[in-house]
């Protein structure tokens, strides 16, 4: 008789555990930027925004990278590609925005699949110079082929999509619009990585000889990787460009890869959280340090150097590593 209330009991517990701090962070995060920008201007709005949009594209690498352990330097390419796939549709062949995006999204996935398979035959600094190559490579296509992409004149008039009939020109509706975007794609990669495919990839990140003694097929997950995560960078420029209404080929320069990389490293790679604080150490830190005038570059770099030594696991992990600290004590105390 006891046998039916231990299942019953144990039935609550497991949708508990399925709804932990990190999910519960991601809706009441998303409920506070909503609301975030009311007074705070059109351009507070807009960095806002930019912060989100970056977040994304840093959530992809935080994947392939963070999880998966695979050196990426390409993501500025996958956001180019978002970007101009998104703004050449929709300014010069009328395609609606949200079927845009999706065919970023998909274009993007398809590249990173074929972009994978030089993962499956070198590693570490060898598939960096990859990705290095194909992120120049990219770039110069963006910039030389004038008659689809404007080369150094770029793309204007992106017009910011409709959302069932309410037009998002304004900063806060379109900020608001992109918080919605966000939350949907850290809720999907919520639930990627505590999955069986996330479990995978961290196992791939730890040991892929290891992980393939386990069953695991290390070629999928290795260009699952590499693919979901440049989705998600085509995802994020595809909000860019009609965020910024203008896109030019600067911002997805290989320069631009270096600095999405470390801000994987200085949020934390591996952190579902990562992603935001080094975004936010990116893009927001910057706009903070305006006051110090030109020094503000300098003051900026200081900071994000001194934080990779004391903290190498980045801010994310060192606030665990605080956290643990904390129920430890707590613990003894009792």
């Amino acid at each position: 008789m006891s046998a039916p209330a231990v299942q019953n009991s144990a039935a609550p517990r497991r949708a508990a555990s399925r709804i932990d701090a990190a999910l519960i962070g991601l809706v009441l995060g998303a409920v506070l930027l909503w609301f975030a920008p009311v007074g705070m201007g059109r351009y507070g709005t807009y960095v806002l925004s930019l912060w989100l949009v970056m977040s994304i594209g840093v959530m992809g690498l935080n994947l392939t990278l963070g999880y998966a352990g695979q050196t990426s330097l390409a993501q500025a390419a996958f956001m180019g590609l978002g970007a101009y796939t998104t703004a050449i549709l929709t300014t010069k062949y009328g395609v609606n925005w949200y079927a845009a995006f999706a065919l970023s999204g998909l274009l993007t996935f398809g590249v990173g699949l074929l972009l994978g398979f030089p993962a499956l035959r070198v590693r570490t600094h060898y598939l960096a110079f990859v990705t290095l190559a194909f992120s120049t490579l990219i770039w110069l296509v963006l910039r030389n082929e004038q008659w689809l992409t404007g080369g150094v004149f770029g793309i204007s008039n992106i017009n910011r999509p409709n959302f069932f009939g309410i037009k998002l020109f304004g900063a806060l509706e379109f900020h608001r619009f992109v918080v919605v975007v966000t939350l949907i794609l850290s809720l999907k990669l919520w639930w990627l990585v505590r999955s069986p495919w996330g479990r995978a990839f961290t196992a791939l990140r730890e040991n892929p000889v290891r992980a393939a003694s386990l069953g695991i097929d290390t070629r999928t997950y290795t260009l699952l990787a590499f693919a979901i995560g440049s989705a998600y960078g085509g995802f994020a420029g595809a909000l860019y460009a009609p965020l910024v209404e203008f896109i030019d080929p600067s911002p997805f320069s290989l320069s631009q890869s270096l600095f999405l990389l470390l801000m994987v490293v200085a949020g934390g790679a591996g952190y579902l959280f990562g992603p935001f604080v080094g975004a936010l150490l990116g893009v927001v830190l910057p706009e903070w340090l305006r006051f110090a005038g030109s020094l503000y570059l300098i003051i900026f770099a200081t900071i994000v150097l001194a934080l990779l030594v004391i903290c190498p696991q980045g801010v994310s992990g060192l606030i665990e590593r605080g956290w643990h600290a904390l129920r430890r004590k707590t613990g003894g105390a009792r």
